[in-house]
């Protein structure tokens, strides 16, 4: 045997493959046929793909997988989900859809079967993940939270799990008491997350109303806050200086803040003319 047969006969080309279930070993380049995404991931899709584009030249960070025996410990009934794949990617579903889009051939993975100890554990390793992304959809969140919260057994449980308030914890749930209507409106950006969370408050029989009431008073703020913003800085001013009995010196400081050194000038020049007459 030469040094290129035998060079062959290890890594990824052995015929005496490394143990699928040996934790922490790092694999390059697995096949993607022999990977599936975490039929459990609490992403419902995976969105926009072009931050990966790179993937197909290079992969900077290895996904994280457990083997199909481990997973099917946890989920004996995933088996026609997963196919004829080897490996579950836990952490990096983006990453493996990027593969496929750009039509990289493999993808780097490391084997982390401690994570697949238990159901919570798994799910944990999935939601940490995305939380707090920016292109992780709100409600998506939400979900994830809960079914940790169903897996932990309470809230408080689940808290501590995401290192997160009970308080944070509360939020995202409440989300899920949203009207679908009002759950379109928050995943299209139009309503605010914080309006959402009070709205969630509000029986959801009377929660559209609720928030075409707020939308009206927010519109007739903006309106006010227009039409008294039509007023000069030196009517402003003056109307500040009034109710509240300023001294010259403040009146100097702030109109040296509020003009430029020509409108000092021009003042000061009128200042004196009036003394004058």
């Amino acid at each position: 045997m030469d040094l290129a047969d035998l060079a062959g006969s290890v890594g990824d080309g052995s015929t005496v493959d490394a143990p699928v279930s040996s934790d922490g070993v790092f694999r390059a380049n697995v096949p993607l046929e022999q990977l599936v995404a975490n039929p459990r991931n609490p992403r419902a899709a995976v969105g926009n793909l072009e931050d990966l584009a790179t993937i197909a030249d290079r992969q900077l960070q290895p996904g994280t997988v457990v083997t199909r025996s481990a997973w099917l410990t946890l989920w004996p009934d995933d088996a026609s989900q997963l196919g004829a794949a080897r490996w579950v990617v836990v952490n990096g579903c983006r990453r493996l859809a990027a593969c496929h889009h750009y039509r990289r051939p493999g993808m780097d993975v490391v084997i982390r079967d401690s994570l697949a100890t238990d159901t919570q554990s798994v799910l944990w390793a999935a939601i940490v993940e995305n939380i707090d992304r920016q292109d992780f959809d709100v409600l998506e969140e939400a979900h994830a939270v809960e079914l940790l919260v169903t897996e932990t057994g309470s809230a408080t449980a689940a808290a501590e799990r995401l290192a997160r308030s009970p308080g944070w914890i509360s939020q995202r749930r409440a989300l899920l008491k949203l009207a679908p209507e009002l759950q379109q409106a928050l995943r299209d950006g139009e309503l605010a997350v914080r309006l959402a969370r009070s709205l969630a408050q509000v029986p959801m029989a009377f929660q559209v109303d609720a928030w075409r009431r707020a939308e009206e008073r927010s519109v007739n703020r903006a309106a006010s806050t227009k039409c008294r913003d039509r007023r000069t800085p030196i009517e402003i001013l003056s109307r500040h200086f009034l109710r509240s009995e300023a001294s010259p010196h403040d009146i100097a400081s702030a109109l040296l803040i509020t003009l430029d050194q020509s409108q000092v000038a021009e003042l000061v020049a009128l200042l004196a003319s009036d003394e004058a007459e």
